[in-house]
């Protein structure tokens, strides 16, 4: 039987991402005759950006960068070279293809376009530039290839204002989602984040964020424990940036940083489904303490206690 709730809540997202790409195409001026008040459509001055950025590409290259129809792309380009906007050489990797690049006149006639781009998004305040640029990154992480996710750089860094809010809301979303875990996972996660974030002590307690074009998409702590112990909490990965380390680098940073620290051991505490996560605990040196099933946070599944010694 169909689930009518589930229906309407699709009929609802559907009709939100419609109303969001009516709103985005008239705020970029897509439906305009020219782009950023300039004589060339979308399609032409994205030509013209990806010219301007990798001098000596090919229209082959081109039509794959953009996902541009062959002939489309070549009756642009026709038109480019009429006008005097580029220059084609026979490419040195491929003699049967031409290398494209701006002519001066191509290039004076993209930086307008460029300097509007800019002024554009300069009219933001920067707190708003920041939100801007991490919404757009997760909207790409959400709706980009696997593939193409996989060689975007990342990197680690300790939490900032919002990050801590972000880790509770997607850890209580994505073990719902994941493992069907209940309300309570999420609140045990909201009391161990407002705990760090209300009095951790910066010598010996961190937080750190993996983040990826801005967007976040990885989170662990570090805590103390006691003197000699610290604990590790919260190790999460998105989906869509997993199989890329990051979990393991997570871990690794706690570990370091937990012996830098002076501590003597690191222990943790995970769940028997959670294997991606026991995987990497178990290559950095972690041993299995104790075990007890239960059904803290609805589904059947048993509490793992594991420690590593430091020396």
């Amino acid at each position: 039987m169909t689930d009518p709730t589930s229906e309407s809540g699709l009929a609802h997202r559907v009709a939100a991402v419609r109303r969001f790409n009516r709103f985005y195409t008239r705020t970029i001026g897509v439906l305009q005759e020219g782009l950023l008040r300039s004589s060339f459509s979308l399609a032409e001055a994205r030509v013209l950006y990806e010219l301007a950025q990798c001098q000596g590409t090919t229209a082959t290259g081109l039509g794959r960068e953009l996902g541009l129809d062959s002939g489309y792309l070549s009756r642009i380009l026709q038109r480019f070279e009429r006008d005097g906007l580029i220059a084609r050489v026979p490419s040195e990797a491929d003699r049967r293809q031409s290398a494209l690049s701006l002519t001066n006149a191509g290039r004076e006639a993209f930086a307008p376009l460029d300097a509007s781009s800019r002024d554009e998004i300069g009219t933001l305040p920067e707190p708003a530039q920041a939100v801007l640029v991490a919404a757009m990154g997760r909207i790409e992480s959400l709706l980009g290839s696997p593939n193409s996710a996989a060689t975007e750089p990342w990197l680690l860094r300790q939490h900032r204002p919002g990050d801590i809010g972000w880790v509770v809301a997607r850890h209580g979303a994505l073990y719902a989602e994941e493992y069907n875990f209940d309300q309570r996972f999420e609140a045990l996660v909201a009391k161990v984040a407002g705990a760090f974030l209300a009095s951790h002590d910066a010598a010996r307690e961190r937080c750190w964020i993996a983040e990826r074009n801005g967007v976040n998409i990885g989170s662990v702590f570090l805590v103390r424990e006691s003197d000699d112990i610290a604990r590790l909490r919260l190790l999460m990965v998105e989906p869509a940036a997993r199989g890329l380390g990051i979990g393991k680098r997570l871990v690794a940073e706690c570990i370091g940083f937990a012996r830098t620290a002076g501590y003597r051991r690191v222990t943790l505490w995970t769940n028997d489904v959670l294997t991606a996560a026991r995987a990497i605990y178990q290559q950095a040196g972690f041993r299995l303490a104790s075990s007890a099933p239960h059904r803290e946070f609805g589904p059947p599944m048993v509490g793992e206690d594991w420690d590593l010694e430091l020396r």
